[in-house]
């Protein structure tokens, strides 16, 4: 007798999870490397604090809830998790930030939940959001990048004093200035092209050393696809909906533009949310189509919110509202149920 085939979605075990998240930490290491020239070792720092610190949290609460510990850690999920959230955070940001970061990040939103798999809510991006409404001036205090810095960009030493809360207040500022997605919100009266040419923040058409970060995380981002780590429907539905809105409210550069397509692409973390963050298959919806709808909301919130909201960048709260509307859109598309009629759904 033949027993019938199990129908999909099917289940993978750990090795396969492992797997995926081994080619999602190889996938950003060009958009890390860019960081490091760019703005410095800040990053490498924030990462080499984060990633213990999560394990270390995460076997903490394995433990207490008698789960096996070796076989959870050894799925890379937490290690995922601390680097997103590391390279998110503005380079050599206080050892204490990253520290409240992480936990957030690990003990609420993964494991408060029941762990890898039963979180509805990104845990990166909690641990951001966390951050940003609790410490404000700190998490918008970026290192300036290398060609608009008045000097060189901290190496490793200074990097790790900064984080430690060693630098000397002067010092700091000095290293630190407003970025270009700061700048344009909150210009009223010059031209984009005035602005652009006033500030050396803005490069060629994004912001000064993000175009580099965001070109490498875009690289990252393609290998992924190329490796079917995930469909495309997510990342382009976000980069269309921003491209559009970008391109709708942009007007040819006056004072009251939003800035080019170009520029909100190559400017913040967009390629990173594009294809390291919407494209969690944990948080997302289930369906293609779910998922390209829910990739093009958040495009267009991350528009809103960059040009008429309170914060600069917008990719963790997009993320985040898109999270919570996940079970509502798989509803909406849900698909016809076979030999039903158009209005026929699934139950």
């Amino acid at each position: 007798m033949t027993l019938p085939r199990p129908s999909s979605p099917h289940l993978h075990g750990p090795a396969s999870t492992a797997r995926t998240m081994r080619d999602v930490v190889l996938a950003s290491a060009p958009g890390l490397i860019a960081l490091t020239v760019c703005f410095g070792w800040g990053t490498l720092v924030n990462l080499l604090w984060a990633v213990p610190l999560a394990l270390g949290c995460e076997a903490a609460i394995l433990h207490a809830r008698d789960l096996p510990v070796r076989r959870a850690l050894g799925d890379c999920s937490a290690l995922v998790t601390a680097l997103l959230l590391a390279i998110a955070l503005p380079p050599a940001a206080p050892w204490w930030l990253v520290a409240i970061g992480t936990l957030a990040a690990i003990g609420f939103a993964k494991h408060l939940y029941g762990g890898l798999g039963q979180n509805p809510f990104n845990p990166a991006m909690i641990g951001y959001v966390v951050l940003l409404i609790s410490f404000p001036l700190e998490m918008t205090r970026w290192i300036a990048p290398l060609g608009a810095a008045s000097g060189a960009v901290p190496g490793p030493l200074e990097a790790l004093r900064g984080a430690l809360g060693l630098l000397e207040p002067a010092r700091l500022d000095a290293l630190t200035m407003a970025t270009p997605l700061d700048l344009l919100r909150q210009n009223q009266t010059l031209l984009v092209a005035e602005l652009w040419r006033g500030n050396p923040q803005f490069g060629r058409f994004g912001g000064t050393g993000w175009e580099w970060v965001n070109a490498g995380f875009l690289a990252g981002g393609l290998y992924l696809l190329w490796r079917r780590v995930f469909t495309w429907h997510a990342p382009a539905g976000m980069l269309g909906a921003l491209v559009l809105m970008a391109t709708l409210f942009y007007d040819g550069g006056s004072a009251a533009s939003g800035g080019s397509p170009l520029f909100h692409l190559f400017t913040g973390a967009t390629m990173l949310g594009a294809f390291f963050i919407v494209t969690d298959p944990v948080t997302a919806p289930a369906s293609t189509r779910g998922r390209l709808l829910a990739g093009a909301l958040v495009g267009v919130l991350v528009y809103l919110i960059r040009r008429w909201g309170n914060y600069p960048d917008a990719v963790a709260f997009s993320v985040l509202l898109m999270n919570f509307a996940a079970p509502l859109i798989d509803h909406l598309v849900q698909p016809r149920v076979y030999g039903h009629g158009s209005g026929g759904r699934a139950p």
